[in-house]
């Protein structure tokens, strides 16, 4: 049996990045309070073979690695930086590729970025209806970051930090009721 694993992904395709620095605190935050293995990718890490692709299997290996990755994590972490009131259409075009039964019933933490307070909803009416099509658990508190959370790229905000604290106790239950249930079933 294999580590129990979280993997973050970002929808930025730049860097740096904000948005896929405050994936990587988050998932970090959720692998050093529940001992699990941890991965950060992004569009970037995909290559060039993303746009391209119609199906899965045109991904070259590396971007097909990071799908393996994403759909086999015990808990995704996920957040885009917000372009035009979503999510970036690299990233939507990325989760276009996984086939929709992948990700039924996986914990999906939801995180955003953006330049201000207006643009707060993006977890609720972008990146929640997305993962409700998938069927995945998407916890209950969802952490979204402006510009003036971060100092130099790195997130500053101590409301963020705390928002973010109760959405990694939120994993816990996730994955502490996933396991009951597998033992229960058994």
């Amino acid at each position: 049996m294999t580590n129990p694993a979280v993997v973050g992904f970002s929808g930025n395709f730049t860097r740096p990045s904000k948005t896929r620095g405050f994936v990587d605190h988050i998932v970090t935050e959720i692998a050093g309070r529940y001992g699990l293995a941890a991965s950060t990718h992004d569009v970037v890490d995909l290559g060039p073979s993303l746009g391209n692709a119609k199906w899965a299997g045109d991904l070259d290996g590396q971007a097909r690695g990071i799908l393996e990755r994403i759909v086999a994590a015990d808990v995704l972490v996920v957040g885009s930086p917000t372009y035009k009131g979503s999510y970036t259409g690299l990233f939507k075009h990325f989760f276009d590729l996984v086939d929709p039964a992948a990700l039924r019933g996986k914990p999906v933490l939801l995180a955003a970025t953006g330049g201000g307070e207006r643009h707060a909803l993006i977890v609720e009416h972008q990146l929640r209806p997305l993962f409700g099509f998938f069927e995945a658990f998407a916890l209950p508190t969802a952490v979204y970051a402006s510009d003036k959370d971060f100092v130099d790229g790195v997130l500053a905000s101590e409301a963020i930090r705390t928002r973010v604290g109760l959405a990694v106790d939120d994993v816990g239950s996730a994955l502490f009721g996933r396991q009951r249930a597998r033992i229960a079933a058994e």
